[in-house]
């Protein structure tokens, strides 16, 4: 190794060594009152839930709590290359406060995050505070030995760390201890913080037992994108055999019956050849409807906000559309979010009673979010054999989710979430 390359890697390391120390500060000086601030919020909403105070604020403090601990786990991934996994619970918009605050109360990702404030205050913090002390420290014995000392001492002992400090020649003695402090700063400080994070993520990482959890629940739901893209296939091929494979070969049969009757009966010959054609644009039509039900057209060509527009305006009962879509999302979640919308739709038509619908969609924080109102007679549940399960079954592929408030007599809301980035 040459010289030069010696001493770039040397400089390196320094460097390394200084940033873990200001990091580390950061960390300690500036995230301490944020959770300090968390806890105690978080406490006081708690202990408020039973006078119903806290049934309304807990949901938007343990949201704030999740935020803090996302925060710190980004921090992990980019200061200190430790990747801390979290496995949340999904929590759909709809959900009314109470549902809202047990469910974020029975999640375990939730409770750890709870569990992490303390020890982020305490532990974590002088972990977090000790490469900077270790980096730091060293310049107050240098300047203990160049003179300071007398001033600090003031005619008694000032210690420097574990060196009594009464005259030059043991203020030299802080100076050497104040070198093998930076040394040892220049090794460590990188690995402090680096078990800082360590620490961060014993606590708030996920366990095997949430992560198995995480990974039923996607193997679910890619069973059922499987069964799904199975039925839908079969759906295809009765189509088509019933449909207008049917009605072309009976065109066909007609058409080489009018082959034999043009000389000898040209008016039955005519009368076959209309019914042909109208086999025809029969066979056309239901081909048409069949490419629609595989991938609308309007969706491939103008994006999710008009294939829902065109989509209410086939319904029997009046609709309004309001679209928020600054962009497009990818091709596989608009077309989930498209028959999500049009199987709750037609519930909506079928069953409900209702005589006006609403839809809404927009997009806002990382979040495709559909609603669907009708002012029918309610009572709608998600179950088996239930529409709307086919819908929770189809937006979980995409770990979307599905929320459904219909008390008797209406009105009915469905809310519909997926995660998407907008292009």
């Amino acid at each position: 190794m040459t010289t030069d390359t010696k001493g770039g890697a040397v400089r390196a390391r320094a460097r390394d060594a200084a940033l873990a120390a200001v990091r580390g500060l950061v960390l300690a000086v500036a995230t301490l009152p944020v959770t300090v601030l968390c806890l105690t919020l978080s406490l006081v909403s708690i202990a408020l839930i039973p006078i119903g105070i806290g049934i309304v604020t807990t949901p938007w403090i343990l949201g704030g709590v999740r935020d803090v601990a996302d925060t710190r786990r980004r921090l992990a991934a980019e200061w200190g290359g430790v990747p801390i996994p979290s496995a949340y619970r999904p929590l759909p918009a709809g959900a009314n406060p109470w549902t809202r605050t047990f469910t974020m109360l029975r999640d375990r990702q939730v409770r750890r995050d709870l569990l992490w404030l303390p020890v982020d205050m305490t532990a974590g913090f002088v972990t977090a505070l000790l490469p900077a002390v270790l980096c730091l420290y060293p310049f107050e014995g240098f300047a203990v030995a160049a003179g300071l000392w007398r001033v600090l001492a003031d005619g008694g002992t000032y210690w420097y760390g574990f060196v009594p400090v009464t005259d030059q020649p043991s203020a030299l003695g802080a100076a050497a201890t104040a070198v093998v402090l930076l040394v040892a700063a220049y090794h460590l400080a990188p690995r402090l913080l680096t078990a800082h994070f360590r620490l961060t993520r014993n606590v708030l990482g996920a366990d095997r037992g949430e992560l198995a959890e995480r990974v039923r629940v996607l193997t679910e739901t890619r069973r059922d994108a499987v069964d799904t893209s199975a039925a839908e296939l079969r759906r295809i091929e009765r189509d088509l055999h019933d449909g207008a494979q049917a009605r072309l070969v009976a065109m066909g049969m007609d058409l080489g019956t009018v082959e034999m009757l043009l000389d000898k009966d040209p008016a039955q010959a005519k009368r076959l050849l209309t019914q042909a054609r109208r086999n025809s644009v029969e066979a056309l039509e239901e081909l048409r409807d069949l490419v629609r039900g595989i991938h609308p057209p309007v969706l491939a060509e103008r994006g999710l906000g008009d294939a829902v527009r065109a989509l209410a305006l086939r319904l029997p009962v009046p609709s309004e559309v309001a679209v928020e879509l600054p962009g497009r999302a990818d091709a596989p979640v608009e077309s989930a979010a498209y028959f999500a919308v049009s199987e709750v739709l037609t519930n909506a038509v079928k069953h409900s009673g209702a005589d006006r619908l609403w839809v809404d969609l927009h997009h806002a924080d990382g979040m495709l979010r559909i609603t669907v109102t009708d002012n029918g007679r309610g009572g709608a549940a998600v179950g088996a054999g239930s529409g709307l399960a086919g819908v929770e079954r189809r937006l979980g592929t995409f770990d979307g989710v599905l929320a459904v408030s219909s008390p008797a007599g209406g009105p009915t809301l469905v809310t519909m979430e997926l995660p998407c980035a907008l292009s």
